[in-house]
């Protein structure tokens, strides 16, 4: 057997792929399975979504090789929706870059500034991905913690007292995912001083802006924030369309000019009707979200009641799509949604997936019908 590359000895299988296969498997043995664990999805794309990739299948264009940047109107849609959305100019000729799926962005922009031996500020709690992308390209976690003595935000005292000087990027994620926590421009003004003063490359990777939050901000709504700040988004979460990875990074061109360097050399461009998809759900109106809220308030009521159910306390307050719960004192993570999983059929994702932070507590995904959650009340 070839052995594989030293790098891959430095991550693990994503948990939720290693995991989901567990869950499937108690499922395919007759396992009644509640799946609360992953953010995906399960209610439609906007119709008028579905009905742009459907006419655009037989354009003369639809099935050849597509421009690495994406269709210019799909970098206008994308310029337009920050726009509006949240007040911030870019030039959609180079300061916009579409991705297939935010998380490739990750990738990308790691492998675009990080050279082996650099550090990398990284959330605890917070996405995996950040984690394992630092590793696989040879660089170095730097973790910072959140608390929620803190309300979730960076602190900058104890930043200050470590050795920022090979530290290249910056990982934030606002609102915050697993704790729903939002941020303000006060925050953004923050992290922006501090990558200037440091050097630091800062990215706010933002896809859960428009769900169940009243206050959607950019960090490029900072005056300069561009000198040292680059934005991530993505329509997985805010339309309903995980499935399709259609994603954007925004920022100064410069930036994007060396993120463009790596993702050329590694797809040839999104699907044409994906990106006329695309366009169209980034023109919807306001109502889209005020319908898709309408939902996620409902089941989100419902969790909170199966949380009670738990001893488990949350903050009502939290943005996103998920509910992040601190359990009772003195239980552990892990050990409480494996009982959960074993004894009740219902996989609740741990904390501790979040990095160490994350212990005593657990998060629920609002991507469940209330008629499963009323089920998983009910075993509970």
């Amino acid at each position: 057997m070839i052995k594989a590359a030293k790098r891959l000895d430095t991550v693990q299988e994503y948990y939720f792929s290693k995991k989901l296969r567990e869950v499937r498997g108690l499922a395919a043995a007759g396992k009644p399975i509640i799946n609360m664990g992953i953010g995906s999805p399960d209610l439609q794309p906007p119709v008028e979504v579905l009905a742009a990739i459907k006419s655009s299948l037989n354009d003369p264009s639809a099935h050849k090789y597509q421009s690495y940047q994406g269709l210019p109107e799909l970098r206008s849609a994308i310029s337009e929706f920050y726009k509006n959305k949240f007040s911030v100019d870019t030039n959609p000729e180079d300061e916009v870059l579409p991705l297939m799926g935010s998380k490739e962005g990750i990738m990308h922009i790691s492998m675009a500034f990080l050279n082996e031996g650099d550090k990398v500020l990284i959330p605890n709690p917070g996405y995996p991905t950040y984690t394992s992308v630092t590793k696989l390209v040879g660089a170095e976690s730097i973790f910072y913690n959140l608390s929620n003595a803190n309300n979730w935000q960076p602190n900058y005292k104890e930043l200050e007292e470590q050795d920022l000087s090979d530290v290249k990027i910056m990982w934030v994620n606002y609102p915050h995912m697993p704790t729903g926590t939002n941020a303000t421009l006060e925050t953004f003004e923050k992290l922006v001083a501090f990558g200037k003063k440091h050097q630091i490359l800062i990215i706010n990777d933002n896809p859960y802006s428009f769900i169940l939050n009243d206050n959607p901000v950019s960090i490029l709504q900072v005056e300069g924030a561009k000198d040292t700040a680059l934005e991530l988004n993505s329509l997985s979460k805010t339309f309903n369309m995980a499935g399709w990875r259609v994603g954007m990074v925004l920022g100064n061109a410069a930036y994007i000019s060396e993120i463009l360097k790596v993702k050329s050399n590694m797809d040839s461009g999104m699907f044409y009707g994906i990106q006329k998809g695309a366009i169209e759900a980034l023109q919807l109106p306001d109502t889209w979200f005020t319908v898709q809220n309408k939902f996620y308030e409902e089941r989100r009521v419902l969790i909170w009641k199966l949380a009670d159910k738990l001893g488990a306390t949350y903050n009502k307050n939290a943005t996103g799509l998920f509910v992040w719960a601190k359990i009772p004192e003195g239980k552990k993570a892990e050990e409480v949604t494996d009982a959960v999983l074993y004894d009740k059929d219902i996989f609740i994702t741990p904390g501790t997936i979040f990095g160490s932070q994350g212990e005593g507590y657990i998060r629920f995904s609002l991507c469940v019908t209330t008629a499963k959650i009323k089920e998983a009340i009910s075993r509970i």
